[in-house]
């Protein structure tokens, strides 16, 4: 077999193809599993060892130059396709849009968007942080102690690192306080929207949910100033002057004292009505900030004080815009967007669904 001869000759076929099925014919034909240039070097091993070396040069230098060959081609094509395809395919830009346009912002999105407009005009600031997070962010300072069971594997995804320590994918956005808190001097006033972990699935959870929470801490932070601040919030959430709440003595390891605030709601057709009724419903949780929180965030607990709230941002797009299936705000349905889903224009809040 003349080296010479066969390549100009394989390269010229490669060179004539005109299309991507013609290519892949030849290199079948002398690359695949069954071609000749697999087939020849399957009878290496029965030449003497110069003529083996000699014969091996020559096939991988076969087989560098079909490759090469073969991959200019496909290009050459590819590109010849694109350039037919950007001919016959022309818009007219100055035409009107006639079709209607189908994308809108998703209701958890508009949810944000509502619970950060409503908290800077508090005077609250933004802070967001990482979706992984360190051991001690996630709960070592936040008074969560290593026999917790929040710290199970069962509630938490673990996440190797190089060094042996386990990172977490945060289980709640409190890690974002503890890095503001250690980074930034009292006063604080803040709220963290983001994405949450925890290992968990059914028809009421999912393993990626959404929360807010919030802190402030400074030398007069009550009890009364965190209740005043959540009526005010959830009055103009969900558009309700008179909403029936309560709050509830409970606990949490970062605050103490600790509460979770209840609304009002009736049932009917399946949808709540949030605001009235005899039943209550829980909304969020809140307390007073543990002072060995503050001191573990360096922050002198006899002089500061704070208090802290979060809620899920699922349950209050539910609650709001009448959602009655979690599964929806995960589902990539475009019916269920369009219904549910807000107009990029529409700066307001839709009032009813």
């Amino acid at each position: 077999m003349s080296l010479s001869v066969d390549a100009v000759d394989i390269k010229k076929r490669i060179e004539s193809c005109k299309n991507l099925q013609d290519v892949e014919g030849i290199r079948l034909e002398y690359l695949g599993k069954k071609g000749l240039i697999p087939s020849e070097m399957k009878l290496l091993g029965k030449l003497s060892f110069d003529e083996r070396k000699l014969k091996g040069q020559e096939l991988n230098k076969l087989k560098s130059l079909i490759e090469d060959a073969i991959d200019n081609q496909k290009t050459f094509i590819e590109n010849a396709e694109i350039e037919i395809k950007l001919k016959n395919e022309n818009l007219d830009v100055t035409l009107p849009q006639i079709e209607k346009t189908n994308g809108k912002i998703h209701p958890i999105s508009q949810t944000i968007f509502s619970i950060i407009e409503i908290f800077g005009n508090l005077n609250y600031s933004v802070e967001a942080g990482p979706d992984i997070e360190s051991d001690f962010n996630n709960f070592s300072a936040l008074n969560i102690p290593p026999h917790h069971p929040a710290r199970e594997m069962q509630d938490t995804f673990y996440v190797k690192n190089n060094d042996g320590e386990d990172n977490v994918l945060r289980t709640h956005t409190s890690p974002v306080q503890v890095r503001t808190m250690l980074k930034t001097k009292p006063p604080i006033k803040i709220i963290v929207p983001g994405r949450t972990y925890r290992s968990d699935s059914d028809s009421t959870h999912t393993p990626m949910f959404h929360q807010v929470e919030g802190l402030v801490v400074n030398k007069d932070a009550t009890m009364a100033d965190l209740k005043s601040t959540l009526i005010t919030f959830l009055k103009e959430f969900f558009e309700i002057d008179n909403l029936k709440y309560r709050f509830r003595p409970s606990y949490f390891p970062f605050t103490e004292p600790s509460a979770e605030m209840d609304v009002a709601f009736t049932k009917k057709n399946n949808v709540l009505k949030i605001g009235e009724g005899d039943d209550w419903l829980e909304i969020l949780g809140c307390g007073m900030v543990n002072p060995k929180v503050l001191e573990n965030c360096n922050i002198d607990s006899s002089v500061y004080q704070g208090f802290a709230f979060g809620m899920g941002i699922e349950r209050l797009s539910m609650l709001k815009y009448g959602i009655t299936d979690m599964r929806g705000l995960f589902d990539v349905n475009i019916k269920w967007l369009d219904h549910y889903g807000f107009s990029p224009l529409d700066l307001r809040n839709r009032a009813e669904v």
